[in-house]
């Protein structure tokens, strides 16, 4: 985990915010390291994580876990992590038996049908058991807009986000984060819709996107924090801060606009 973004969140693995929704996007950037970093966060802290990684095979997970001091085979053997890897789950269901294609959690790809397989896999993985002693339980979706992409519609993807929220957050008390991908020069209206509904569902948005002058070798991104206020506050307003970052081998820099030791 990168220990100067916790200072900024005021996150330590000590103490969890719990019952929360943390939403991860981007534009003309990429946020998957901030994936990288909650991952790392919360099995340090000592919580049931579900993962569902729908983008990349667990090696590539596990390789940058630990460069951030974190084994995710250790983790998986202890029962800590469920991870359901995506892209070897779409051969097993397609080349699979058809006894293994009635309880796959992707099912959806081939008989049209919802997500509920899939929300009874995160349920499966994430219901409190005797002999447990995690923190919370913490669903982490990379990325939600990989669904979009295989078929599923905005209103059948919020349905899903809904019913988890509903389950690890109110019934669990546990954090659900989801990583969805805002490409501003394609115009997709389904994207849109679900970045927006759950952005005004969050507790905690992590924006990242590219600079406005261009590429630069010394700062990588633009990093957006914004803590917002619970539905029903009135008088109070979201705060926002933000922070340029650049991306090292192992860890992160984060600095106030236009600080970069490179350019002063």
């Amino acid at each position: 985990m990168f220990t100067e973004l916790n200072s900024l969140l005021g996150a330590s693995t000590e103490s969890l915010d719990r019952g929360k929704l943390i939403l991860i996007s981007d534009c003309e950037s990429d946020g998957s390291f901030l994936v990288h970093h909650f991952l790392s966060y919360y099995v340090k802290a000592g919580c049931k994580v579900c993962f569902l990684g729908l983008v990349q095979s667990f090696s590539h997970y596990n390789v940058i876990a630990q460069k951030l001091g974190v084994n995710l085979v250790s983790a998986k053997d202890d029962g800590q992590l469920i991870f359901l890897e995506g892209l070897r789950s779409y051969t097993d269901l397609l080349f699979g038996k058809q006894e293994t294609e009635q309880a796959h959690p992707l099912r959806f790809l081939q008989a049209g049908s919802d997500l509920k397989p899939l929300y009874d896999f995160v349920c499966a993985s994430l219901a409190p058991s005797s002999g447990e002693s995690w923190k919370c339980p913490v669903l982490i979706i990379d990325d939600v807009s990989v669904l979009l992409s295989l078929g599923v519609t905005a209103v059948q993807v919020l349905d899903f986000m809904q019913y988890c929220r509903a389950s690890v957050c109110s019934k669990y008390k546990g954090n659900v984060l989801c990583l969805v991908h805002n490409d501003s020069e394609c115009e997709d209206e389904e994207n849109e819709l679900v970045m927006k509904s759950l952005w005004h569902q969050s507790s905690l948005v992590l924006h990242t996107e590219g600079l406005a002058t261009g590429f630069c070798k010394d700062v990588h991104g633009q990093l957006t924090l914004t803590w917002r206020v619970p539905t029903g506050r009135k008088g109070e307003k979201d705060k926002s801060e933000v922070y340029q970052y650049k991306i090292h081998d192992k860890n992160v820099t984060f600095f106030a606009r236009g600080l970069s030791a490179a350019v002063l």
